[in-house]
């Protein structure tokens, strides 16, 4: 029949959002607090038969208002949960895992240990950290359980041997007897298989700056003959940065990169290509994206053609240029020029050059 499992990790409740003043940080500790219930109601509409966390649901020193959310969220799913401890929220005497939690919630310890779900078939894996460091866990682990489904849940850093934080190898992976192999730490969704194990990791459902950007949520995992895990979005506030050539019109670049909706999403856009577009009426222009961030890497033509016609090597070299940009046949043409004439400046005068 199978197993369907819902995955998340990562929530990190009560990050301090450093880099965000006012309304802006107070929209994002608002929505970070809604996580927890966004899990437990995507669990109850999907019918799930567990839920595995990953670790660093809360982001350090905890309040008790998470504590309640994360808690009454819970015991919402009306399925069993295990929790693995992270680096951010590790077991200890002042961690969150010593207050009494929903009886359907099971937090593994600083141990490797199992526990059994007789009415799925399943035995459940897992070990917490018992601090910032932790060595690996998963070393010379193998499942013994008898039962159909074989499943594990830790946090840990699948991408680098030498980690801090209970590295997972590929080996180890394979060696584990494991169906599925639910892993926290790393904030993009990844995944890969070795051997019959499967295994996953769904990143953070949310955002916490320009370093996670893009779309976030949860996985969603089939356990059967075959395991498949299929990634869920989130409705929770996202981070988009990019650059756009202002062409010869920078509202409409702004335009065609913007969605006509979802002005709740940060934007950092950093405008790039020749010209000197007015930022201040752009702000204004697109005042209902309220959390939009524009940076202006533009270069001014005006300033470019300077030395253009000068009694001098330099002078006769740019005003060849420019006479080759006034008179392209194309756009690209014309761009191709521009930019020669861009980095020929820049080398001039002994600064940095990008190549694109």
């Amino acid at each position: 029949m199978g197993l369907k499992i819902l995955h998340s990790a990562d929530w990190h409740l009560d990050s301090p959002f450093a880099s965000f003043q006012g309304e802006q940080r107070e929209y994002l500790r608002r929505a970070q607090m809604e996580i927890p219930g966004r899990i437990a109601m995507a669990c109850r509409e999907q019918n799930c038969d567990l839920v595995l966390l990953a670790g660093d649901l809360f982001d350090g020193p905890w309040t008790r208002d998470s504590l309640d959310v994360v808690r009454d969220a819970l015991a919402e799913c009306r399925a069993p949960v295990f929790i693995a401890p992270g680096n951010h929220d590790p077991w200890g005497p002042d961690s969150p895992w010593g207050e009494l939690w929903p009886d359907n919630v099971w937090i593994f310890p600083p141990k490797c240990m199992s526990t059994v779900v007789p009415e799925l078939d399943c035995r459940i894996y897992g070990a917490g950290f018992s601090g910032m460091d932790c060595p690996s866990l998963l070393e010379g682990f193998q499942a013994e359980g008898e039962e159909p489904y074989q499943i594990g849940v830790f946090h840990g850093d699948p991408t680098g041997g030498n980690s801090p934080y209970n590295p997972v190898t590929t080996a180890q992976i394979r060696d584990s007897g494991l169906n599925y192999l639910a892993l926290g730490h790393i904030h993009k969704a990844g995944g890969l298989e070795a051997g019959d194990t499967v295994c996953g990791w769904p990143g953070c459902p949310m955002g916490r700056g320009w370093d996670e950007t893009g779309e976030k949520g949860y996985f969603l995992v089939d356990v059967g003959r075959e395991t498949s895990v299929q990634p869920i979005l989130l409705d929770t506030p996202r981070f988009y940065q990019q650059d756009v050539e202002i062409g010869e019109d920078a509202a409409r670049a702004l335009e065609a990169v913007l969605p006509p909706a979802g002005q709740n999403d940060f934007y950092r856009l950093t405008l790039t290509g020749y010209g000197k577009p007015d930022l201040t009426a752009l702000k204004r222009q697109f005042a209902a994206y309220r959390n939009l961030e524009l940076r202006d890497r533009t270069v001014d033509l005006g300033g470019l053609w300077d030395q253009a016609g000068e009694d001098t090597l330099r002078g006769a070299y740019f005003a060849r240029l420019k006479a080759a940009a006034d008179g392209a046949a194309d756009p690209e043409t014309q761009r191709q020029v521009l930019l020669a004439a861009e980095i020929s400046q820049k080398l001039l005068e002994g600064r940095e050059v990008l190549l694109p």
